[in-house]
């Protein structure tokens, strides 16, 4: 069972999805969401998808609202406050009692959370669901040593297969890259698919 909750990311209140796991003391997963410009929030399917798994495999997981997004107070900030808000999410779980926390992002929440790793923002293992490098640069990002599981659609021109295998040998050459046949970048007909790939991985 997820539960709704509050915290507070620099000025703000975010909105969020708390699911508390049996063994507090383990996994905690913070899960991002896709563009906010374009619909994206805590709800999306793939977002839920990727709650769903990792409660499943035991972990504690918060997926919430960046700022501007759903009830989440203040206003779409371009990624830079959004790192702001990955980081208030880690530390929830941690003031939760969660001793090792992983990111999950999906879309424009997987570029938020490279950038917030980027900056500083220590986890044990970043996951990025459908990296969009066809639309949002990730020139910054040339180093992501937490970088365990990437996954993509081989018919995803958002985040195109071949610009990701480019990309991994800069991020992190040891990461696990999931190519899912047919699917693209919102993973319709795909979920299960996606839900496997995640869990043979956590």
């Amino acid at each position: 069972m997820e539960e709704r909750i509050s915290f507070t990311s620099g000025a703000y209140a975010l909105e969020g999805l708390l699911h508390r796991s049996a063994t507090p003391l383990g996994l905690g997963i913070v899960i991002t969401h896709p563009h906010p410009l374009f619909g994206g929030n805590m709800h999306n399917s793939v977002v839920e998808t990727l709650a769903r798994t990792c409660a499943a495999a035991g972990a504690t997981t918060l997926r919430f609202n960046f700022r501007g997004s759903g009830q989440s107070q203040g206003g779409y900030e371009e990624g830079r406050g959004e790192q702001t808000d990955v980081k208030a999410a880690v530390d929830r779980l941690h003031a939760n009692g969660v001793e090792t926390v992983d990111v999950a992002g999906y879309s424009f929440g997987a570029w938020v959370a490279a950038l917030a790793v980027v900056a500083g923002l220590k986890v044990r293992r970043l996951i990025m669901i459908s990296p969009p490098l066809a639309f949002v640069d990730f020139t910054p990002i040339q180093s992501l040593p937490p970088l365990h599981l990437v996954v993509s659609g081989d018919k995803d021109e958002i985040a195109p297969v071949d610009a990701i295998g480019r990309a991994l040998p800069v991020w992190q050459p040891r990461t696990h890259f999931e190519i899912i046949a047919g699917a693209d970048h919102f993973y319709s007909g795909h979920l299960e698919a996606l839900a496997e790939r995640v869990r043979m991985h956590l």
